[in-house]
């Protein structure tokens, strides 16, 4: 059977690979994010920023697994999400004080979260397939009073994910709609990883717990 191998310490994407019927083997990338964005070209379009990033951390989990066993029939999966503000990129805003001007610029508005994925087939410790590409769902976020976004601040919550905010968490009550995939909102797309994984030959039913198709 063909070890599925997130690239992620993502709690989120674990959850929803978990409840889609895959358990995933958790391999952390220790890739530079801010590194390889910099290294990328200045009128790189937002959209191909998120599937390099994507890209780099699910190399550095592959180069992770060369020469075990145990994966050498895998298929690593990297992500990157950020959320596209006005034409600009944000990442995770890490401090209070960034999230809360975030949350001034998006409250009332909406924005698009970007989702880079990767999936590299290995064989034998070889890449032997690679697909990538990019998903994007509109988000439209509500006005937040003063005291509701002081107190989901507070949480800590939005300080460590993209955009300021969680579709599956607190941060949902503040979502009025979105228009497109909410999985990819959690970080990583159903839909678009599977047809990722057909191009490089795996059917997702045979990743599905029990699976053998």
């Amino acid at each position: 059977m063909t070890v599925f191998v997130l690239a992620s310490q993502s709690p989120a994407r674990l959850g929803v690979l978990r409840n889609a019927g895959v358990e995933p083997v958790v391999r952390v990338s220790h890739v530079d994010e801010d590194a390889v964005a910099e290294a990328l070209p200045p009128d790189t379009p937002p959209d191909r920023v998120v599937i390099e990033l994507a890209r780099a951390k699910a190399l550095e989990v592959a180069g992770q697994l060369a020469g075990d066993p145990a994966f050498t029939d895998s298929v690593v999966v990297g992500c990157d999400s950020m959320l596209l503000v006005d034409g600009v990129l944000q990442g995770k805003p890490l401090t209070p004080e960034v999230a809360r001007a975030r949350w001034a610029e998006m409250a009332g508005r909406s924005a698009d979260l970007l989702t880079g994925h990767c999936v590299l087939r290995l064989n034998a410790g070889e890449i032997v397939g690679e697909a990538a590409d990019c998903s994007s769902t509109t988000v439209h976020f509500a006005k937040l009073e003063p005291e509701e976004l002081d107190a989901y601040i507070a949480t800590g919550e939005p300080l460590q994910v993209a955009g300021s905010f969680t579709l599956d968490g607190m941060g949902g009550w503040f979502v009025d709609k979105i228009d497109g995939d909410p999985s990819s909102v959690i970080g990583i797309g159903l839909p678009l990883v599977r047809r990722l994984l057909a191009e490089v030959g795996v059917g997702i039913a045979r990743l599905w717990i029990g699976g053998r198709a």
